[in-house]
């Protein structure tokens, strides 16, 4: 089995990888199929007019999620990775007052948002909570092409039959030949053990099957430069948060407070978590406004990983580039585990699978630049999921706010102290990871929909809105 590193580590924009990224890489696919013409229709039927429909979560909470901003961006041509955040609010009026959208390599289609993008919460789709249907309709509103895509988690989009085919199959697919093809913790501890290879040794072995050693370093890099970037706008920035909340920034304020103690050599015994917390909110601040932001593994936890390679090179500044590459392999090892064996979306299973396999990478990262051994690195990791099951999804509002910004820096704090308990120990522990991943694959089947992102449970209803 193989994930890469890049699959759960991918450059976006917020406020979430499975309502705001997934949907504008499924307008993307749908332009490209339009575009291919691999597809049949009657001779000379062109494409005048496109039409979108969301469903389940996606309608519930789309419009607090940045959804239907999305797939008007996507339909425009534009991508998770290349979309300038500074200039969505001057694409989206253009779109609205034109009525129609210019993709590149297209033909203008006929679009209106307010008439051609449809919450359905009346009709889910079968496959996925997370379901959207495009429609390509001729001149005479004939309907030429139609797809129904999911978004999965953490960015990941399949369609409908690609969807079936995941679903039919009786062992997942293999994807390419790798050196170390761990399917599960038990299979990657054993792989360590019998090579002598650490956890981050073995993914960087599985990912230069893909790309050339330099090639890796350079986008291992790349991805933490953008975690940083997105860390220092977060301090910088105040003011209220849209959505209609009316949510105050506090991290600037938090940072400014923070470095004026350590300025002036205040006692603070509370320091660590402080900064973890300033730094995850930072992140999840600017995830909630709409900028740049890495998954890790998904939008609605983008703090937690950041968070913790922030607070190691903080207080330990000998910790170099080498260093965050491990602590990047490590996680992404950990979280290709999750993600395979149970989910990284709060649609599927609840905010365990979100900021719980948030923490447990982050937890794993940090022990394996602790210098951990690979059963310190997997006791580390379990600890911090553990202490995770159960959570709801259940964000106010449908927005990445409350209490999503705050459930970062707790999980940030939550995945140090599994760091430094495990590197504590000897690596030999009474839950093993995957009992604590299956543990929360089951949790997640159990759990009442209306705390899946739906914002129909929880805090979501008993809280007021002002």
């Amino acid at each position: 089995m193989f994930l890469s590193v890049f699959d759960l580590f991918k450059i976006g924009i917020g406020p979430s990888s499975s309502h705001t990224m997934g949907p504008m890489t499924a307008a993307a696919r749908f332009l490209d199929e339009i575009a291919s013409g691999d597809w049949p229709r009657p001779a000379g039927a062109r494409v005048a007019r496109i039409a979108v429909s969301l469903h389940g979560s996606l309608a519930y909470t789309g419009i607090g999620h940045g959804t239907d901003r999305a797939v008007v961006l996507g339909l425009a041509g534009n991508t998770p990775t290349t979309v300038d955040p500074d200039t969505v609010d001057a694409i989206l009026a253009d779109i609205a007052a034109e009525k129609r959208v210019r993709p590149d390599g297209h033909g203008p289609y006929r679009f209106d948002p307010a008439v051609d993008l449809v919450m359905d919460r009346k009709t889910p789709l079968a496959g996925h909570a997370n379901g959207m249907a495009f429609n390509a309709l001729d001149a005479d509103d004939r309907v030429l092409l139609r797809r129904i895509y999911y978004s999965i988690g953490g960015g990941f989009v399949v369609s409908d039959e690609e969807l079936q085919r995941m679903q039919s199959r009786s062992e997942p697919e293999a994807g390419p030949a790798v050196p170390y093809p761990f399917r599960n913790a038990a299979e990657m501890l054993a792989m360590a053990a019998t090579s002598g290879l650490s956890i981050a040794e073995m993914k960087r072995a599985n990912e230069e099957t893909q790309s050339s050693p330099a090639e890796l370093d350079e986008r291992l890099d790349a991805i933490w430069d953008a975690m940083r970037s997105c860390i220092d706008r977060g301090l910088s920035q105040d003011g209220v948060m849209p959505g209609g909340l009316k949510v105050r920034r506090r991290a600037k304020m938090l940072n400014e407070r923070m470095q004026n103690d350590w300025k002036e050599n205040r006692p603070n015994p509370l320091l660590a978590n402080d900064w973890l917390s300033v730094y995850a909110m930072a992140v999840n601040e600017e995830n909630a406004a709409g900028g740049r932001v890495v998954t890790a593994p998904t939008n609605g936890a983008a703090g937690v990983v950041p968070a913790v390679i922030r607070y190691w090179t903080h207080f330990f500044p000998e910790a170099g580039r080498e260093d965050i590459r491990t602590f990047l392999l490590t996680a992404a090892a950990v979280g290709g585990i999750i993600k395979h064996n149970a989910s990284i979306s709060g649609a599927e299973v609840g905010c365990q699978g979100e900021v719980g396999s948030a923490s447990a990478m982050a937890a794993a990262g940090l022990a394996a630049v602790m210098g951990g051994t690979p059963e310190q690195i997997e006791n580390a990791a379990e600890i911090a999921l553990e202490h995770h099951l159960g959570m709801t999804c259940d964000p106010v509002g449908g927005l990445v706010q409350v209490p999503c910004i705050e459930r970062n820096a707790l999980g940030a704090v939550k995945a140090v102290t599994a760091a430094s308990l495990a590197i504590k120990g000897d690596g030999q522990h009474f839950v093993p990871l995957d009992a604590a991943i299956e543990t929360m694959r089951q949790t997640g089947l159990d759990m009442n929909e209306k705390y899946k992102e739906t914002s129909l449970g929880g805090l979501a209803v008993n809280v007021v809105e002002c």
